[in-house]
């Protein structure tokens, strides 16, 4: 495994002399492959184009994520900017490498959640493409272009996280196969329309499944208390981050949980409230489209960048809330919003 983590750093070394000049295309790929963006972006956009894709978006991005937190937990895996100080890797092979601003992650590596929830969440996106343009043209060049850009900015994400040393190639190719095959296999089976118990459910089975997950294996002897604060994986982050001010408290191992656990319970808020029922069926038009996107990326980009309360435990508290505000923001107030300006400014106008 030594061998493999040095390997790994040699790449990362090679990717930061050779493709110097591409730094700033890495870090805002690395950014756009991040999974909150998935719920900031992707899901809405691909929301207010087809509903069913972008439910199934939201649905494949809380669940992977939240495997994602429990494979971490068996495959534990060190990250690179630490594990080059750690191991005493540079006074073995000296090594020109530095961190990066998105490099501080403070969880275990293994598999890579951008790679894995990213891929993942992105496969209903790439195959309803696919089959809009299979329907549309006979061109087989046309018609695997979707696939050709979910595969190439897939890639581009792994060899991003491995520039900035968030992780190392394995990981990364981890996440890239675990990514595609969760998303080939949940994409048809996708719940579309279910009980708000349902919903509520699903949440507290997150919540609870991990902490039994936990627990069970800590009983058996299995110690998980590195990836947990205030513990070791935390620690190492803290201890060989450049700036403290880089280090990303949304990248806690509890963080994914209660955002996953949140926007499970808002989307079942959202499916079941007055507002979806007034505009589920219907027919907005590409203009009232587009103005539910910029609307709503109007109110999520705000609502993201609010700040972190200082103890962690109301950090957990204000994420779970955040994110059960997200898809009822999404999928209900927004469309209802746009429908009924919509319907004032249509309505005919009668002389007396």
């Amino acid at each position: 495994m030594e061998s493999t983590l040095g390997a790994g750093i040699v790449i990362a070394e090679a990717l930061q002399n050779q493709l110097a000049w591409l730094e700033n295309v890495w870090l805002w790929v690395t950014f756009l492959g991040d999974p909150k963006i998935l719920f900031l972006f992707y899901f809405p956009a691909a929301y207010y184009a087809s509903r069913r894709v972008g439910i199934a978006v939201l649905w494949i991005s809380l669940i992977t994520e939240w495997l994602n937190l429990v494979f971490k937990w068996f495959l534990f895996g060190d990250r690179p900017f630490w594990w080059v100080h750690e191991s005493g890797y540079y006074s073995q092979a000296p090594v020109q490498v530095h961190q990066f601003p998105s490099s501080c992650e403070t969880g275990p590596g293994s598999p890579s959640g951008h790679c894995m929830v990213t891929g993942a969440a992105l496969w209903p996106i790439m195959t309803a493409l696919s089959s809009q343009l299979a329907t549309r043209t006979h061109s087989r060049w046309v018609r695997v272009m979707p696939t050709l850009a979910y595969c190439t900015f897939l890639l581009a994400v792994g060899l991003s996280r491995v520039f900035i040393l968030a992780h190392f190639p394995h990981q990364v190719l981890a996440g890239l196969i675990t990514g595609a095959v969760l998303g080939w296999l949940m994409t048809p089976r996708v719940p579309v329309e279910r009980e708000l118990s349902f919903y509520g459910l699903t949440a507290l089975a997150l919540m609870l499944g991990t902490s039994l997950i936990y627990w069970t294996l800590f009983t058996l002897g299995l110690d998980l208390s590195w990836t947990l604060l205030p513990h070791r994986s935390i620690s190492l982050a803290f201890k060989w981050c450049e700036r403290p001010e880089w280090i990303h408290v949304d990248s806690r191992p509890f963080a994914s949980l209660s955002r996953d656990s949140g926007a499970a319970l808002g989307l079942g808020i959202a499916l079941h409230s007055p507002c979806y029922a007034q505009v589920r069926r219907a027919q907005l038009g590409n203009g009232q489209k587009v103005a539910c996107l910029v609307l709503a990326m109007g109110l999520l980009g705000p609502l993201d960048w609010l700040g972190h309360p200082p103890q962690i435990s109301l950090f957990y508290i204000f994420n779970f809330l955040k994110y059960t505000l997200w898809p009822c923001l999404v999928l209900a107030l927004v469309p209802w919003v746009v429908h009924m300006f919509s319907a004032q400014e249509a309505a005919p106008i009668h002389s007396s």
